[in-house]
């Protein structure tokens, strides 16, 4: 039966053998049509995967922000003619903090069998990592880009933290990674732990869980480094 697959990719620079299992590699091959939301990422990664594999006999949807519910149906019909098709992820995995999640939820109204791959989740390393609840937790992407409204989004995540005993994960554009650390000291009570995730399963992976008084004492070097932040009691 021809489907849609969800097809992880590595966190960064490093060999898919380590974060991907053959199974993947067999799906890939056999596919055609691949969903993406950046085709020289895409081709970058299937030829690290593969490098004997034919990029010009595969075609590419482009997927972001901008693409309309009319060409995510285009996107799928190479599957209503027999053929399946994968979604391929800039990093990790897909409909994951990804705009993947809307050509899914189509593919289902459609009757679609969505079969999703395994691979590794930034989000779900860092929890894991963290030593911080893993039965309740939630994903909240970016803060707010404005100053004050990012202090009341931090000061309500704190307060859910403790009201409902639950981890609170985000995430920072990496040239802001200083600036929402500041902003966690300046902000948290100094009894509240806050996990700091970066370059999660590279060589520099750096991962690391302190109440904000005790990182108050350090300061990583977390410059355009892909981190995740998560709080809890």
């Amino acid at each position: 039966m021809a489907s849609l697959f969800l097809i992880p990719t590595t966190l960064g620079d490093m060999a898919t053998s380590k974060a991907l299992p053959d199974y993947n590699k067999t799906i890939i091959l056999s596919l055609k049509h691949f969903i993406v939301e950046n085709i020289r990422t895409t081709r970058r990664f299937l030829k690290k995967l593969e490098p004997s594999i034919d990029i010009n006999a595969l075609t590419f949807f482009t997927l972001n922000k901008h693409t309309s519910i009319e060409s995510i149906d285009d996107f799928l019909k190479p599957i209503e003619e027999g053929n399946s098709v994968g979604i391929i992820s800039e990093a990790g995995c897909p409909a994951i903090a990804d705009p993947g999640s809307e050509v899914v939820a189509i593919a289902h109204r459609k009757n679609i069998r969505v079969i999703p791959l395994v691979g590794p989740s930034s989000i779900l390393l860092a929890l894991m990592a963290s030593g911080f609840n893993g039965q309740s937790f939630a994903f909240h992407g970016y803060l707010p880009i404005d100053n004050e409204e990012r202090i009341k989004a931090l000061k309500m995540l704190e307060q859910r933290m403790y009201a409902e005993n639950q981890t609170q994960l985000f995430i920072e554009t990496p040239y802001r990674n200083g600036k929402i650390f500041d902003d966690i000291l300046k902000t948290c009570k100094p009894g509240t732990k806050l996990c700091i995730a970066a370059d999660i399963s590279l060589d520099s992976e750096y991962i690391k869980t302190c109440s904000v008084a005790d990182w108050k004492s350090r300061k990583p070097d977390l410059a355009k480094r892909p981190c995740i932040f998560a709080l809890y009691k």
